[in-house]
């Protein structure tokens, strides 16, 4: 077996058997890691609850020859208690790890993607910051870091530039925002277009420290479907939260 020394946030677990769990990680060295923790659910287990969904951990683990390694060993590096506390925090939290499920590749390391996800919980852990903008500003941090970032200075399908067309209308499926004639998908605001545009143009720190813009909702849903569309399916923790804030 290979002694693995890495660091992660844990993305969602799962009961195995009657005492142990199966825990999902995004980590940095790494990839998506699904090990095993051998008797975290007794009651007598000292660091069961180290391994939640949203607890960024350093971890040593075993790998085998089996798809699950198993955990030996894992310390808190961040519990996120301020997220925890709050439910519309929680929500949020949750709504970034189920994408982040999603892209991670098993065995394949992505520092860049686990960077962003510790860099959002964070942000969403500081209460000076609004956890509705959180979401679709990572969600729209992501897609760019996926090559899918969206086209916001022309129309995505004929190609025109602002000045010359109107841009009305975002559609990630097209490449982004639309003008008039070629209009479809999603309307979109210039106050909605413009938060787009600040968070994927070096200002994310201005939006998230900003009070809540009239059009936060706006951005939530373009954000969203832009992601479900990226990741072709609907993202479950996003819409079961929707009724929080949205």
């Amino acid at each position: 077996m290979t002694l693995l020394r890495d660091s992660g946030v844990v993305l969602r677990t799962y009961r195995l058997g009657e005492a142990d769990r199966i825990v999902v990680l995004a980590t940095e060295a790494h990839g998506k890691v699904r090990a095993v923790a051998k008797g975290v659910r007794k009651t007598t287990s000292k660091w069961g609850g180290r391994l939640e969904p949203l607890s960024h951990v350093a971890l040593l683990l075993w790998q085998g020859r089996g798809e699950l390694a198993v955990v030996n060993q894992a310390e808190v590096v961040d519990h996120f208690p301020s997220v925890r506390g709050d439910l519309e925090r929680v929500a949020a939290g949750l709504s970034m790890l189920e994408v982040v499920d999603q892209l991670a590749l098993e065995g394949h390391p992505d520092p860049g993607l686990y960077r962003m996800l510790v860099g959002a919980l964070r942000a969403l852990a500081d209460e000076r910051t609004d956890p509705v903008m959180v979401v679709p500003a990572f969600f729209l941090k992501v897609l760019a870091h996926e090559g899918s970032e969206p086209v916001l200075y022309a129309c995505a399908a004929c190609g025109r530039p602002e000045g010359e067309a109107d841009l009305v209308a975002f559609d990630l499926t097209e490449g982004g925002t639309l003008c008039r004639e070629c209009r479809r998908g999603r309307a979109v605001s210039p106050d909605a277009l413009e938060v787009l545009r600040a968070v994927l143009g070096g200002a994310l720190g201005r939006v998230l420290s900003a009070p809540r813009p009239a059009c936060a909702g706006e951005v939530s849903g373009l954000a969203t479907e832009a992601m479900e569309v990226h990741v072709d399916r609907r993202l479950r923790a996003v819409h079961t939260a929707a009724g929080l804030h949205w």
